[in-house]
């Protein structure tokens, strides 16, 4: 059971199974070493590795382990074993050209000592080394300026057992309880600077002998601490439980033994078996390589406000399950700095994956994480915050009735409605008047009712969508419309063939009884129902959740479902409004008492260039502000119709009743 030999090949079992150690192997105090690496968090570190097997394993070991976790290399360099001042300032030199901060060091005493006196004076001050061994570098503190080279530099030590009653024990020694200890004689004129006396020996100016008296109870000792100490302790009380263990047949063979006469295969079984704990409490047991498992501890360098430079205790570290948290100093070494959640990492061109640019999460993508490779699509109902590292729930919209958007169109749809049924009433109630019986009174009050329903239809669009009102909105628009455009054309066309009854050729005279105005009206509107028939039943319209119209918020929406059923209706309906309004443009200058046709041609103009300006802006709107467009649209070529064809009349029938008498017609 070794407390000294670090060799890493000794833990090969194969070729020497019978050898145990209390010593970490170079291995491990490496793993150990990359370990402290990892939770620095540094990305971008340096390598000086001794050109040995020990230096080799060591940085192929490393490199292997931050290589997994994502740490780039900058530099690998070995260190000649042999001195070679070439290769000694070819290392320096690449050294200050580097731009990592992190070194770690897997030297000899004497090499790293060799390195350290190149690197005095020059520009590596902001470099923090770690090395697998505090003694490498309490070694090399001793070269003249390296203080200030290792500044902050960390150190691992193995973490031992303290000797329990081994002060104690060494206060009480004393040659002459055990004068047969031929040691114990010279150990004592070593440590007190006298020689025992021999025979008639008495005492010079140069000899000072020992009268017995010393005592070691108040006399500084430096081996106390000294690792190799405390290597040894866990190595004999191994030797001792195993064979405990032995005896009291604590093993899987139940093989008993006997002290005096038992096999050396038997002590070994029982060896790799041995669980203990000290009593300082550290637990003592062999891994399957013959290996204490192993915990260390880690030292750093920290100047005092005396500005004395002394390693102090920072933490306590296993290398396999994971390292304190009691680091009070954590340097930074790093490519490039860490990316913030909210912002991705771009790889830099020509440059290892350790080096990268940061860049903001495009609109509406996030990062939750820091260094986060790529950004991330929130889900369809959540959006990115400001700072776009999460995403938030969005908030519901749509065109309501209590907003003020919403409240005023209402009110606008409820007045022109009523305005409308006024009309209505003032054309019953004066129906036997000229200005009714001329312009056709039951085309008036088809017109007149479909006016009243185009005003009442704007109420479909308002308020939060479902099924029933998807299907109904586009589909009662798209036909109540057509009725009042086609009862519009069926007045334009009257009056057209009114006046060309005059001419000879009395059989137009049909074109003019209330069979053909409502033949008019029927097949125009049938038309409207059949193309509305044919979109409800292919691919009708359906309540939609659009997350991407406005930022934040969820805006509920009907969607058109076919979009070709959809441009037909309203194409249909801008081709019966363009046939309507050249009709009664060209009509426009027949003569009548009433100006009918110059209204008929003014209402028109307004509709057409209503519903002209809707296109552009329906198709550029998002949101709810799509259906305001067109419910603005709808009212205002409804408010066209009805100003422009019967408040005139109205006029007439109510303020200047004068006018509307049959000579005044004549």
């Amino acid at each position: 059971v070794s407390y000294s030999s670090t060799l890493p090949s000794l833990s090969d079992k194969t070729q020497f199974p019978s050898f145990l150690r209390t010593r970490a192997s170079d291995l491990t105090s490496s793993y150990a070493v990359t370990q402290l690496v990892l939770h620095f968090g540094w990305s971008w570190v340096g390598i000086l590795a001794q050109d040995d097997d020990f230096g080799q394993q060591a940085g192929t070991l490393a490199t292997q382990e931050l290589g997994q976790a994502g740490v780039c290399v900058e530099f690998h360099l070995h260190v000649p074993s042999l001195q070679s001042p070439e290769k000694i300032d070819a290392v320096v030199w690449k050294m200050e050209r580097s731009t990592a901060t992190g070194v770690l060091v897997f030297l000899s005493n004497s090499n790293i000592q060799l390195v350290l006196q190149r690197l005095v004076g020059t520009c590596v001050l902001g470099q923090v080394w770690v090395s697998e061994s505090l003694g490498h570098t309490v070694i090399a503190l001793a070269t003249p300026g390296a203080s200030w080279v290792l500044q902050g530099a960390f150190g691992l030590m193995l973490h031992s057992s303290r000797a329990h009653g081994f002060p104690e024990f060494f206060a009480q020694l004393h040659p002459g309880q055990t004068p047969e200890d031929m040691f114990l004689g010279r150990f004592w004129e070593a440590t007190f600077k006298c020689k025992w006396p021999h025979g008639n020996d008495t005492a010079t100016r140069d000899v000072h002998l020992c009268s017995g008296n010393e005592s070691l109870s108040s006399h500084e000792y430096s081996f106390q601490d000294v690792s190799r100490v405390e290597a040894a302790y866990p190595a004999v009380y191994s030797i001792a439980h195993a064979l405990q263990d032995l005896v009291s047949c604590e093993h899987e063979d139940k093989a008993c033994g006997d002290l005096q006469h038992f096999q050396p295969w038997q002590l070994l079984h029982a060896l790799r078996k041995v669980r203990f704990q000290t009593p300082d409490g550290t637990h003592i047991a062999f891994d399957a390589n013959g290996d204490l498992v192993a915990k260390f501890d880690v030292f750093q360098r920290q100047q005092s406000p005396e500005g004395q430079f002394n390693f102090v205790h920072i933490g306590t570290m296993d290398p396999h399950p994971s390292l304190g948290h009691r680091m009070m100093i954590v340097p930074s070494s790093v490519c490039s700095t860490s990316c913030e959640p909210g912002s991705s990492q771009i790889p830099q061109e020509g440059a290892p994956h350790c080096c990268f640019e940061c860049r903001l999460c495009p609109e509406g993508q996030f990062a939750d994480q820091r260094d986060m490779k790529s950004c991330l699509l929130c889900p369809a109902e959540q959006y990115p915050s400001q700072a776009r590292d999460r995403c938030l729930p969005r908030t519901e919209t749509f065109l309501t009735f209590d907003e003020p958007l919403g409240l005023a169109m209402t009110l606008m749809a409820l007045t022109l409605a009523s305005l409308a049924c006024l009309i209505l009433g003032v054309f019953l109630r004066f129906r036997h008047t000229p200005v009714v019986r001329a312009n056709n009174r039951a085309l008036s009050y088809v017109l007149l009712a479909s006016l009243t329903l185009c005003a009442l239809s704007p109420l479909l669009f308002l308020g939060r969508p479902s099924p029933a009102t998807c299907l109904l909105r586009q589909t009662t628009f798209a036909v109540v419309f057509t009725v009042a455009v086609s009862c519009v054309l069926a007045k334009t066309l009257t009056v057209v063939m009114a006046f060309r009854v005059t001419r000879p050729g009395q059989r137009v005279r049909v074109c003019l009884g209330p069979g053909a105005a409502a033949s008019v009206v029927l097949v125009s509107s049938l038309t409207q129902v059949i193309l509305c028939g044919v979109w409800l039943a292919t691919s009708p319209p359906f309540p939609h959740r659009d997350a991407a119209s406005e930022p934040g918020r969820l805006v509920l929406q009907c969607q058109e479902g076919s979009g070709v059923a959809f441009s037909c209706v309203l194409g249909y309906l801008g081709l019966l409004a363009t046939g309507t309004f050249s009709a009664a443009f060209l009509a426009r200058g027949l003569p009548d008492a009433f100006n009918e046709t110059r209204f008929l041609t003014f209402s028109m103009l307004l509709f057409c260039s209503v519903w002209t300006a809707f296109l552009p802006l329906y198709h550029s709107a998002r949101g709810k502000a799509t259906a305001a467009v067109e419910v603005f649209s709808i009212l205002a070529s409804t408010a066209g119709l009805l100003g422009g064809i019967f408040l005139p009349k109205c006029y007439l029938i109510l303020l200047t009743p004068e006018r509307n008498t049959a000579p005044s017609l004549r």
